[in-house]
């Protein structure tokens, strides 16, 4: 099974286009709760109503035992619901492929995010994965994107934002089928454009909850014809739901409610 097919048989058992982020700040978490118990019991109340976990490597590594805590995490996680390994990687060749094989071999994530800049040779060894999924940073869901995002570039078709050259270029390295694109659900009308231009890629969505996104209109421009390949993710909204014991049963009352409210949104979306 590859990713893509992976991805659909998980939202399709559980109904599910939420991924929920496990990005655990030891400052927010409950007292006595240390981060791999944290993780488990969060992943223990939510894990039925999911299509993913999307874990934020920067959390781990500010740990001094963060990358056996992440090792661990993962392997926790059901073998049905894909893992993303968000550490927005990419670098010359040989040091993108020690990336590569971190995340795929060593760590067993499904997938990676991946940062454009340094063109296809940094984003190949991932590439080469071919049963994991890429998910290449276009449109991401932070102010400072518009800072060069935004930039107009000169194509053979005329001017373009650089969001659209990455999307582009992303079409034109899916080789293997397995690229999908990063567009934050605080650029819905980017969002709408991307998805038109390319119809059959996943999307990861973030931006909802504490950064604001707007998710009726993540999830109407963000599926694609079928109603899928769209993975919209919450963090902080459903992990600290409770800094208090009940904190992974509060978790499991923010995602349902947000899965059902996505749900919502998909049947009434025109």
């Amino acid at each position: 099974m590859n990713f893509t097919e992976k991805l659909l048989a998980a939202a399709q058992k559980n109904r599910s286009l939420l991924c929920v982020g496990l990005d655990p700040d030891p400052n927010l978490l409950p007292k006595g709760v240390g981060v791999l118990e944290f993780n488990k019991k969060i992943i223990d109340s939510t894990s039925d109503l999911v299509c993913a976990y999307k874990l934020n490597l920067a959390f781990y590594e500010a740990l001094d035992s963060g990358f056996d805590v992440l090792k661990q995490t993962v392997k926790y996680i059901p073998d049905d619901i894909i893992t993303i390994g968000d550490g927005k990687r990419a670098d010359i060749g040989n040091t993108s492929r020690a990336y590569a094989s971190s995340i795929f071999d060593n760590l067993n994530f499904d997938a990676a995010t991946v940062n454009p800049y340094l063109g296809f040779d940094s984003i190949e060894p991932f590439l080469k994965y071919t049963r994991k999924g890429v998910f290449i940073l276009c449109r991401t869901s932070n102010a400072g994107a518009v800072d060069f995002q935004s930039l107009p570039c000169e194509t053979e078709s005329g001017l373009r934002p650089l969001f659209e050259v990455v999307a582009l270029k992303a079409e034109e390295w899916n080789t293997y089928g397995n690229i999908g694109l990063v567009i934050g659900a605080t650029y819905p009308e980017e969002l709408r454009l991307l998805r038109q231009a390319h119809p059959d890629m996943p999307i990861l969505i973030p931006g909802i909850g504490a950064q604001g996104g707007d998710l009726s209109l993540a999830v109407r421009y963000g599926v694609d014809k079928m109603g899928q390949k769209a993975i919209i993710n919450s963090s902080r909204q459903i992990i600290y739901a409770s800094r208090g014991e009940d904190f992974a049963e509060a978790a499991r009352r923010v995602a349902s409610a947000l899965r059902d409210q996505i749900n919502s949104c998909l049947s009434t979306r025109g």
